[in-house]
């Protein structure tokens, strides 16, 4: 079937192109986890419908026609073809059953982000600007149940509820990002992690932090939310890289 088929017959064809993206370049960072974590994004009103990577596909292989559509109110969807497993329900199915605001949610156990994750204090204090980007915009998860099953995926979507924190340190686990769209999220996905790496880097010298003051640090979490078009400018850049080398992420 040609692209133009696909389009015509597979719907949110843009949305599935962007989450392609997302997943063939998170895997290009080594941010991925073997054929485990979901990025998902919503495709209705109230955000319980949602587009999601099949069950077990390496993020390198995955394509925008291999997405699949979840209901988070339809338990049968676990039978589907290609159905994402019990945890990826779980979380994610939670998230956009409570989170309306969480149009999009990427779940990875990128390597510093799960460094800070295992910390007794796994605060990500303003050491730069990459840091300071998310200055009270984040929550910590203490506690941890296991696998995510439905029973502690409705537990993390609770600790969700205030829209203006986007980012979830995931205790023992890994870390969680929410967003209005693909490059919103995983630009936020990108910087977070890179943010992480500094942090852990920092500390890792044994030397005292220069840490930013609160009101610089929410001075520069502010101008850098009002910064014009740069998570879309970000990954139309990404894309035109894999359009160059001839990826077959869209088809």
């Amino acid at each position: 079937m040609s692209v133009t088929d696909l389009k015509t017959n597979l719907s949110n064809w843009q949305e599935r192109v962007d989450l392609a993206a997302a997943f063939r370049w998170t895997e290009r960072l080594n941010m991925h986890e073997g054929v485990a974590n979901h990025f998902s994004l919503a495709i209705n009103d109230d955000g319980t419908k949602f587009l999601m990577n099949p069950n077990q596909m390496h993020f390198s292989r995955i394509k925008a026609s291999d997405m699949i559509v979840v209901d988070a109110n339809d338990p049968e969807t676990l039978t589907g073809p290609n159905a994402p497993d019990p945890t990826a329900w779980g979380l994610h199915g939670g998230i956009h059953r409570h989170c309306p605001h969480a149009r999009c949610a990427m779940h990875v156990h990128s390597i510093h982000a799960t460094v800070l994750a295992t910390l007794q204090d796994s605060r990500l204090l303003p050491v730069d600007q990459n840091c300071a980007t998310f200055f009270n915009r984040y929550v910590i998860d203490d506690h941890y149940g296991g696998l995510a099953f439905e029973e502690e995926g409705e537990r993390c979507a609770g600790l969700l509820s205030d829209p203006k924190q986007k980012v979830m340190i995931m205790g023992n686990h890994g870390i969680m990002i929410i967003g209005e769209t693909v490059a919103e999220t995983f630009n936020r996905l990108y910087y977070f992690e890179r943010a992480a790496e500094t942090y852990i880097r920092a500390l890792q010298t044994g030397q005292p932090l220069r840490v930013l003051s609160d009101e610089i640090a929410e001075k520069t979490a502010q101008e850098l939310e009002d910064y014009p078009e740069q998570d879309q400018r970000h990954l139309a850049e990404l894309k035109a890289i894999l359009d160059e080398e001839g990826s077959n992420y869209a088809a």
